[in-house]
């Protein structure tokens, strides 16, 4: 019996090991250069293992390259990593239509109306070809300048407040210490509540309001939801078969029944509201629009609508929180572009007369646009950026023909563009001069792009912008930014999961201003 076991073991690991290893000659047969992957993990073991951040593992993988194409294996999934920037601009840009989608990571193949389990693969972010121009066109008006001129006064009311919460707390003159990414994330659930569900949350003062405990289940913070998600992008029929959802079914359902209840609310009773709910009825035909008359009314789905919804809230808590958290850290860092940045934040002060900040206040301070960009640089919000061919196609790279056929998938590694020297010198430093008004034009078309490139950027981008400098300037307006005891410097990333933070998390004293 011990031998027979033995046996079937020995078959099925052959059998597991054939599997996983089936495509490790891919790049070997086509001639491309490529790491040494291993099985079950391919190239990415040290970051399964937690000895490297997702972040750091791409920045290795691009210094370890030497060409301008690449092959690295995601597990058994075979990726070219673009190292050029004239190939990023082919592919994005000139050869779009051989590159329209992401990679169906999120199982976009289910056709239910009524399943509102895989929201993510509905969104905008996964849909795919002509499913993704029909959503994308009426969207695009809901981030336009107009529109964030009108959002930013909902915003700023958001912004206000979170810095008022901290002053009403009596800060003793050597300064308290604070959780940025916890401030954070709780900033940006207000904002989206307010922006895109129309709803009056403070979770300052209501620490453990529903919308703000239902959003934090929907987001990658623990170890378990991470390795959920892996498994999912590489299991989905086996998750599918077993009813297993990717989220939080409770939060789901929650977000599912709040975006209903609302479309259904301002139906009945014509409510008019600058937001994306708003958008995604008019773009239907449940409300009276102008834009009707000359646009076609979309089917889409309750799925449809929801998920955009879903996502927005998705990529909208977790994505800028990190963007001020790292604002937060570089500035404490470097008290010399605090300093200089404050004055700025002072000059506007004293030109409001202390009044509320405007949107042209703050789309006229180039400095802090400088920091902030600056920011996105090294800490970028898309770390990698992923597209899947849907026509073959051929370039002509280095005297060599490389063939990318249809279903394959191209890798452009932001961050491995952002931290290199060839294109940012001294990349690891933290100098906002690059992106002043004398220097911007220096840098080198499509080695910069910390929200994607192309048709196919994020519709966001300007929201996420605008928020962050908003929280920025009036932390700074009222407090001084100095490391914590646990503030992580040098900063080193954390190892587990896939997020972007440092060891020790996101901590900041704050010394207020007299």
């Amino acid at each position: 019996m011990l031998v027979e076991f033995l046996a079937l073991s020995v078959v099925v690991l052959l059998l597991a090991y054939r599997w996983a290893t089936a495509n490790y000659n891919f790049f070997k047969e086509r001639g491309i250069p490529y790491h040494k992957p291993y099985p079950f993990v391919g190239n990415m073991g040290k970051m399964l293992l937690r000895q490297k951040s997702m972040f750091d593992l791409i920045v290795e993988l691009y210094n370890r390259g030497d060409s301008k194409v690449f092959g690295i294996f995601e597990q058994r999934k075979p990726l070219l990593m673009i190292r050029d920037p004239e190939l990023v601009k082919q592919i994005t840009i000139k050869d779009f239509d051989h590159f329209i989608n992401h990679r169906n990571i999120f199982g976009v193949d289910n056709n239910d109306p009524h399943d509102m389990d895989n929201l993510f693969g509905s969104s905008l972010f996964s849909m795919r070809d002509a499913r993704w121009k029909d959503m994308r066109r009426p969207l695009s008006p809901a981030f336009t300048g107009s529109k964030m001129r009108q959002m930013f006064q909902l915003m700023d009311i958001v912004a206000n407040e979170a810095v008022e919460c901290l002053k009403r707390d009596d800060i003793p003159e050597n300064g308290i210490e604070l959780d940025m990414k916890d401030y954070c994330t709780r900033f940006t659930n207000d904002v989206i509540a307010s922006t895109a569900f129309g709803l009056q949350v403070n979770s300052f003062k209501d620490r453990e309001n529903q919308f703000y405990m239902m959003g934090k289940k929907l987001t990658p913070l623990q170890p378990l939801t991470n390795l959920k998600f892996l498994l999912f992008t590489s299991a989905q029929k086996i998750f599918k078969a077993l009813k297993i959802s990717l989220f939080d079914r409770q939060s789901t359902n929650y977000f599912v029944r709040l975006v209903l209840d609302a479309m259904k609310y301002r139906q009945e009773n014509n409510i008019i509201r600058p937001d994306m709910i708003n958008m995604l009825l008019e773009a239907r035909g449940l409300i009276n629009s102008d834009k009707l008359k000359s646009s076609v009314v979309r089917d889409w789905s309750d799925r449809d609508i929801v998920a955009q919804c879903f996502v927005f809230f998705f990529a909208g808590f977790e994505t800028s929180a990190v963007l001020m958290c790292f604002t937060a850290q570089e500035l404490l860092e470097n008290e010399d572009v605090q300093e200089k940045l404050y004055e700025e934040v002072a000059q506007v002060d004293s030109d409001l007369q202390g009044g509320q900040l405007t949107y042209e206040a703050i789309m006229g301070m180039k400095y802090l646009d400088q920091v902030v960009s600056e920011v996105l640089r090294k800490w970028p919000a898309a770390i990698a950026v992923d597209r899947e061919c849907n026509k073959d196609i051929t370039y002509e790279v280095d005297g060599k023909s490389v063939q990318i056929k249809k279903g394959e998938a191209v890798w452009l590694p932001t961050c491995g563009f952002h931290r290199d020297p060839k294109y940012f010198e001294n990349p690891n430093k933290f100098d906002p001069d690059r992106f002043s008004e004398e220097n911007k034009d220096k840098i080198q078309p499509f080695t910069y792009y910390p929200f994607g490139v192309g048709p196919r950027n994020c519709i966001g981008s300007r929201f996420a912008l605008l928020e962050a400098k908003a929280v920025i300037y009036y932390l700074l307006r009222e407090f001084r930014l100095v490391p914590a005891k646990k503030t992580c410097i040098p900063l080193v990333l954390s190892s587990s999961g896939f997020q972007l933070a440092p060891k020790t998390g996101f901590w900041v004293k704050l010394i207020p201003r007299k």
